[in-house]
């Protein structure tokens, strides 16, 4: 796909959209996410960056981003993908949940074109991640799922030349799409915000179970690696009682070996009023996940050296050891088994550990590649 074959919308570049049909009435329905916004000429969804255009709808924001910068492959989180290697990561606006607690409101909902201040090909993308050392491409910051068809153009771009994809997603996608976006990508980390139709109808406008659907499809039906991250809002999502029945679901329909990492929420957005996650309520949320089963279990935002390391489910031994994004100690051979009993470690491990550490560093793709 390119936008040299579409048409602009409102002076932005805009690409023809997949997963649409016209409606009875007149109007085209989006069937991108459970949303199924219904659209008349002109009119955005609510992610705001698809959009009808005519008789077709449009992605309003193809080659078009808020940024690219590269990263440790943990802070997306994902800790048993590729540990310690950088990832070059990108968003671009917009989102199609409208959580209250938003720790990236200003990217996931804007609606200024200004937030798209950089541009980029799928091409461009692939031979800069290339070029800077990058095992891996992220689409993150907002949701992948409202960017669809540059995800999947530039998930393909970068497979043409060896780099991996990593999807980083709130799961909010209509089984159509799903299929469609996950056949390209290589890894994902799932936002599982709650574990009730409250939390998800009161603070993101959204339901929960199309989010199990995707997480049982990418473990079930797919050879996506996948890792979970779950937010702790005090007084929300952090009850003994939800924090349980979350963990026996996991247990029960993903299996132990899934990687889960509980965060610290901070006040932000319209959320503003709730305290900081005491890192004691991060403690108790890892402690329930394992004492139900779970392997991997994590904490994140917070210092934690124990919480934060990787240990072998058959003897017990630090098999990877982190003090935050840097890796301090690693115990897995070159197949990813434990060194010291030869227990399998579940996830995607290369011969050796990476060495980027914590360090972040912005591009500027568009000078670098030397596209317009």
């Amino acid at each position: 796909m390119s936008p040299a074959a579409s048409a602009a919308f409102g002076g932005e570049p805009a690409v023809p959209a997949r997963h649409w049909h016209r409606l009875d009435d007149g109007r085209i329905q989006c069937d991108v996410c459970p949303r199924e916004c219904r659209l008349s000429d002109g009119q955005r969804g609510l992610c705001f960056v698809r959009a009808r255009q005519g008789d077709e709808l449009v992605l309003t924001t193809w080659g078009r981003s808020s940024g690219f910068c590269v990263d440790p492959i943990e802070k997306k989180p994902l800790n048993h993908f590729l540990p310690g290697t950088p990832v070059l990561s990108f968003g671009t606006a917009g989102c199609n949940l409208t959580c209250s607690f938003c720790q990236n409101w200003d990217i996931s909902k804007s609606r200024e074109v200004d937030t798209l201040a950089d541009r980029a090909t799928p091409e461009a993308i692939a031979r800069a991640a290339v070029a800077l050392g990058c095992r891996s491409v992220a689409f993150t910051y907002n949701d992948p799922t409202i960017f669809l068809e540059y995800a999947v153009d530039a998930a393909e771009a970068c497979r043409a030349l060896g780099v991996k994809s990593v999807a980083v997603t709130a799961g909010y996608i209509s089984d159509a799409a799903r299929r469609d976006l996950y056949a390209h990508v290589d890894a994902a980390n799932v936002d599982l915000k709650g574990f009730s139709e409250r939390f998800y109808h009161k603070l993101c406008s959204g339901h929960l179970e199309p989010v199990l659907e995707t997480l049982r499809y990418l473990r079930r039906e797919t050879a996506v690696w996948l890792e979970i991250t779950t937010l702790l809002i005090p007084g929300e999502n952090d009850s003994d009682e939800e924090l349980a029945a979350a963990s026996e679901w996991v247990a029960s329909e993903l299996g132990v070996d899934v990687p889960w990492h509980f965060t610290a929420f901070h006040p932000d957005y319209r959320m503003r009023d709730r305290p900081h996650t005491p890192v004691a309520t991060l403690a108790r949320a890892r402690a329930i996940a394992r004492s139900r089963g779970i392997r991997y279990a994590y904490t994140g935002n917070v210092h934690d050296f124990e919480g934060q390391s990787t240990y072998c489910h058959g003897c017990g031994e630090r098999l990877i050891g982190r003090d935050g994004y840097v890796l301090l100690a690693w115990s897995l051979d070159a197949g990813g088994r434990c060194r010291r009993c030869g227990t399998a470690c579940a996830g995607v491990f290369e011969a050796h550990a990476g060495d980027w550490g914590a360090r972040r560093l912005p591009v500027r793709l568009a000078a670098w590649s030397g596209s317009p």
